[in-house]
């Protein structure tokens, strides 16, 4: 797997560059309690008679609360000596038989009642606090319900430093004419802000996972969730606060967690909102805006005068078409899990996102494939009426309706209603010669196991 996620999913290599870290954490960096006490020899100590007294009292005093933390201790020491004990003392306390699946353990602890001793989020800081000295501000004093609105021990870490996998900001565009390393058919996710049309090849922004730039006169930020299949493209001024965003190195349901510079509170790139952390109930949740996921040459023939990302990033990567997560995106296996899989499609089916910020109970999920078979596709969602227009590329574009319906599509420019008036399409709204306006409502894609986690209670249109 030539991905920067490889030791994420790969123990036998995190092992090594770990255990120096473990090796020199300090159990005065954190006060703890008797219990914490025996869970944090286990992550600092190599020494085999001192582990396996401390494993002796988690072993005599056994409560459900343990699970999760052995299983986090397990999967960072796996190719130790004391591996094995782990495994042996949690199969032996679980009645479960998972052996070294990672993904089979979480899930089925996943998917009972969350259950954590009151300094989870201190065991939870250490852990992780040789890794990446700022990870420990994720989880410090940040258990009680005021401050997530997320399972704590669900939020598991990707494989990645803080910003490990380099946002691109303020990257250097240029104009279409002059982007001679791209080919027509490469894809690209293209966005329209107040008009300034931007392309973001997918070869490119496949190995930044996130972009922050000024678009159209609006600060935003791009965040590609390559796991979860989503480029969502988010404002990130809220009520005259600026946020500056980056990748936390987190994930959440296999969803890529975000964090903002100033209070390290985690995003959850999905919802656009914080999790966890002092932001949390604050009423924040970022405005999105649309992303089109089309081909080069469709966008550039759309939009001749699109700028678009240079291939001189400033990184040294193999920016080639299909390189960056190759393998990932070749099978519907997941990398990281989700508590439970749904079989209405298959993992990383496309789906386009529908979902109304005074709807949000209401979240709506349109299979790609079923689209594509219907280029004018009429929903409805509340009292909300929309229109879906597939081009010829796949790509979506949905716009409000109100009380007409359109019959045809050129699949380019041309969308005829039941009064057979044509409508022009443009990237924000369908205007006809008359001057009436329909407005684009925002939408982005998404693989179906991603957003099916995010959204339990999603309607599927396939």
């Amino acid at each position: 797997m030539n991905t920067h996620r490889q030791i994420a999913v790969l123990p036998t290599l995190i092992t090594v560059l770990l255990l120096a870290f473990f090796t020199s954490y300090s159990q005065n960096d954190i006060r703890h309690s008797e219990e914490l006490t025996h869970f944090i020899n286990l992550i600092s100590s190599t020494d085999k008679k001192e582990q396996l007294a401390d494993l002796k009292y988690i072993d005599k005093n056994w409560k459900p609360e343990y699970e999760i933390m052995i299983l986090e201790l397990f999967y960072f020491k796996l190719n130790t000596v004391f591996g094995n004990d782990l495994l042996k003392l949690l199969e032996k306390k679980t009645y479960q038989n998972f052996s070294y699946d990672f993904n089979a353990w979480y899930a089925w602890i996943w998917n009972k009642k969350e259950r954590l001793i009151p300094e989870y989020h201190k065991f939870k800081a250490a852990l992780h606090a040789n890794i990446d000295k700022r990870f420990p501000k994720y989880f410090l004093n940040r258990q009680d319900a005021s401050k997530r609105t997320i399972r704590l021990d669900e939020v598991r870490w990707g494989g990645v430093l803080q910003d490990g996998i380099p946002p691109l900001r303020n990257p250097e565009m240029i104009a279409a004419t002059d982007a001679n390393y791209l080919q027509d058919s490469n894809i690209v996710f293209g966005i329209e802000v107040n008009g300034d049309f931007r392309a973001y090849p997918k070869r490119i922004l496949a190995w930044h996972e996130m972009f922050t730039d000024r678009v159209g006169g609006v600060d935003v930020a791009g965040v590609y969730c390559t796991l979860c299949g989503t480029v969502i493209l988010y404002k990130t001024e809220h009520k005259g606060i600026k946020y500056k965003v980056g990748t936390s190195g987190f994930l959440y349901r296999s969803n890529k967690l975000m964090y903002d510079q100033k209070t390290q509170s985690l995003w959850n790139t999905l919802w656009g909102t914080p999790v966890l952390g002092p932001l949390v109930g604050k009423g924040i949740t970022f405005e999105y805006l649309s992303v089109v996921t089309t081909t080069w040459a469709e966008w550039k023939k759309r939009h001749p005068n699109t700028k678009v990302l240079n291939l001189s990033t400033g990184f040294k990567r193999n920016y080639d078409e299909g390189i960056a997560y190759k393998n990932y995106f070749a099978t519907d296996d997941v990398m990281f899990n989700v508590p439970k899989l749904s079989n209405r499609l298959k993992n990383k089916a496309s789906i386009l996102a529908i979902r109304f910020p005074e709807l949000q109970e209401k979240p709506l999920a349109i299979s790609v494939q079923y689209l594509k078979k219907h280029p004018v596709y009429h929903g409805r969602v509340g009292d909300r009426k929309f229109v879906v227009l597939t081009d010829k590329t796949g790509a979506n574009r949905v716009f409000n309706t109100a009380a007409l319906t359109f019959k045809t599509y050129d699949q380019q420019q041309t969308v005829t209603d039941e009064n057979n008036q044509q409508w022009t399409v443009y990237e924000n709204r369908l205007e006809n010669d008359k001057g009436d306006v329909l407005e684009r409502i925002h939408t982005f894609n998404a693989f179906w196991f991603g957003w099916k986690a995010a959204y339990p209670n999603t309607r599927l249109v396939k």
